[in-house]
């Protein structure tokens, strides 16, 4: 319903518009995206939320900063002071703070709890962070950071990402994971104009992996990357891609090769005709992101592991034939749950780089854990 609701309202600003025909208005409908984190399913989603007082003043000073201009609030003056709260909740409020407890451990402040925030968070997101941490290798099991957490710390990424980078030379493929924390590290790349869908669909389908949106945003690049510099403007606008985006990429992918380099983390690649290229950058993504899968149900949903969130693959994935596992990058709250920017997987190398998680014996019960049970009794075996 809220998503009817706001092409309703663009509607209208459109109508206003033309009414008014000044360039200098500002219509505001009262609500805004926001990330908010939720640590009981430990997902971060983009929510529609209504603004805050203080937000609709900003964005009424929009309208006259260099001459004189009018803004349409498209709600009443009863809902402005009586339903917007004062000011915005803080976002280390509504974050996951898996960054800003590796941070503060790297920093030496030992005890989180008594720390002067200026917003204390709620005790369950930090508890959240620190089992993420635990998980991942950063932190032992008394808190205290770990050799893998400091070289972590020195990535200006969320934990999962430094994760996938530190790994990335085990499988030979470090250049090719860097490229992918850097698209993952700016907005979309792909535009999808509602005017020109098809054709923007069509553009996009020519950069497909049927492995996943992570190995896309890969062979997007790399396509870029073999353009001319005089000509990278042209060919972003046939092929839909945002030219802003990329270019953001790139420089963040150079920012992180040079961080790369003073951690003393080889930068190396795979041939791309070897038959194991891509399989090795699934794998190092799985060493990031073990913690962000989805099961295919018999019935055909998915279900996230541990968390037993029923959940669906985003329209705008590449992924179009329901694998039996799926990594993801971001679970996304709109009209039901989805699950954004994936990769497949396979059982045997979650539970060969990440046995610790996938523990069994405090395991929810699921349709998943027969496949795990399957797959510890095979890696058993292997040994």
């Amino acid at each position: 319903m809220i998503c009817y609701f706001l092409v309703f309202l663009k509607d209208v600003f459109y109508l206003l518009a033309y009414y008014f025909r000044s360039p200098y208005s500002v219509v505001d409908p009262g609500f805004s995206k926001q990330k908010v984190y939720n640590p009981k399913i430990r997902v971060e989603s983009l929510l529609v939320s209504p603004i805050s007082r203080a937000s609709a003043k900003q964005r009424a000073g929009r309208a006259g900063r260099t001459q004189p201009g009018k803004c349409f609030r498209l709600y009443t003056e009863r809902s402005f002071r009586g339903d917007l709260q004062e000011t915005t909740y803080p976002e280390i409020l509504r974050s996951n703070l898996g960054n800003v407890v590796l941070t503060l451990k790297s920093l030496h402040v030992e005890n989180l709890i008594e720390f002067d925030w200026m917003d204390p968070p709620a005790p369950e997101t930090l508890m959240r962070a620190l089992e993420l941490l635990n998980y991942l290798g950063a932190l032992d099991d008394e808190g205290e950071m770990t050799d893998l957490g400091s070289k972590m710390s020195s990535f200006p990424l969320d934990p999962q990402l430094s994760m996938m980078l530190i790994c990335s030379p085990d499988y030979g493929c470090s250049n090719e994971i860097v490229t992918i924390a850097a698209c993952l590290s700016v907005p979309q790349i792909f535009m999808r104009p509602k005017e020109n869908g098809k054709a923007a669909d069509i553009a996009k389908a020519q950069f497909a992996h049927p492995d996943g949106d992570h190995l896309t945003l890969l062979t997007v690049f790399q396509a870029y990357e073999q353009i001319p510099q005089s000509e990278r403007k042209k060919w972003c606008w046939d092929n839909f891609i945002n030219d802003r985006s990329i270019s953001s990429a790139e420089s963040v992918r150079n920012q992180l090769l040079g961080i790369m380099r003073n951690a003393d983390l080889p930068l190396v690649s795979n041939d791309i005709d070897n038959i194991n290229y891509y399989t090795n950058i699934r794998q190092a993504l799985t060493a990031g992101l073990f913690m962000q899968v989805g099961y295919k149900q018999r019935d055909g949903t998915y279900l996230t592991i541990k968390d037993n969130q029923k959940v669906s693959i985003h329209p705008s994935s590449v992924i179009d034939n329901k694998p039996q596992w799926l990594l993801f990058e971001e679970f996304t709250l709109t009209s039901k749950n989805f699950i954004r920017t994936l990769t497949t997987t396979n059982v045997d190398w979650l539970v060969e780089v990440a046995p610790h998680y996938f523990d069994l014996s405090n395991f929810p019960e699921c349709e998943a854990k027969a496949e795990l049970e399957l797959a510890y009794r095979k890696l058993a075996h292997r040994k």
